[in-house]
């Protein structure tokens, strides 16, 4: 229970955030957005129409339409999000106001804050609808990160709104759009950014016995061959958090100098139990 609570939390902050992103920078400053919330902040700049009830049809008739693809907690989270984020849309409009001559500036904090409440909506498991149901999609059966999968739907919605908007703004757009999807890829998979490491050393107990009593971190040891060589040795795999390469490095340096170390990013980890630090 406390773990719903916590995550209808972050879903009602989240979609503030984003609705002030949308009211408060874009629509005041003629920027548009990608997916579903642009096709809405269209409509308003053609017809007036209420960005919060436009988004909330929109959204409701995707939700009906990708409910299957999802298990039931994400579509709670996400008909929750639509709920929030229209009323907030409806709630914001015309709480900002243009940012005279520095339209770039506007664009950054439009997708620093619609970012930032995404990525909290994400983080959740849930998704605000419409081209995020897209993204989780895409996520899901081609790897993709949301906010790429994002970027690439955003796109084509804003090519699409350059002629409502004009050129120029639509470029501008683009801006606060890339802005968004790294600023969620940085809230859904920053926060747990892990780096495997991979070592092949003529001292493996020492570094083994280093990293487990200075790093408190587990290692996991391997057997493996040269390929020229023919020799067999210790191979040791371990995975740890980005900002612990310098103390790792360190590690190594002192022990050995000349070990053969591969460091590459992990997308996601899959343990029960396992959290990291």
């Amino acid at each position: 229970m406390k773990k719903i609570v916590k995550d209808v939390l972050l879903i009602l902050i989240g979609s503030f955030i984003f609705a002030i992103g949308v009211n408060y920078f874009a629509i005041p400053n003629r920027l548009s957005e990608g997916g579903v919330i642009g096709i809405t902040i269209v409509t308003y700049y053609l017809f007036e129409w209420s960005p919060g009830l436009v988004n909330f049809v929109l959204n409701s008739v995707l939700v009906a339409l990708g409910y299957k693809f999802f298990d039931k907690r994400v579509i709670i989270y996400t008909i929750i999000a639509i709920i929030f984020s229209s009323f907030f849309l409806h709630f914001t409009v015309d709480w900002g106001e243009e940012i005279n001559g520095d339209t770039l500036l506007a664009a950054l904090f439009a997708g620093l804050a619609v970012g930032t409440g995404l990525g909290l909506i994400f983080r959740t498991g849930g998704t605000s609808g419409g081209s995020a149901i897209l993204a989780r999609l895409a996520n899901q059966l081609l790897g993709w990160s949301i906010g790429k999968g994002m970027l690439i739907i955003d796109i084509l919605v804003i090519a699409g709104s350059a002629f409502i908007i004009g050129q120029e703004k639509a470029m501008y757009t683009l801006v606060a759009v890339y802005m968004g999807a790294k600023v969620i890829d940085v809230i859904v998979e920053g926060a747990n950014e892990r780096t495997a490491v991979t070592i092949i050393s003529n001292y493996p107990d020492e570094v083994l016995d280093a990293v487990t009593t200075k790093m408190a971190r587990g290692i996991t040891v391997l057997e493996g061959k040269g390929g020229y060589t023919k020799t067999e040795r210790e191979i040791l795999y371990l995975v740890i958090n980005k900002h612990e390469i310098v103390s790792f490095r360190k590690i190594i340096m002192r022990i050995d100098p000349n070990a053969y170390v591969t460091v590459h990013g992990v997308q996601e980890i899959f343990k029960k139990g396992y959290k990291g630090r």
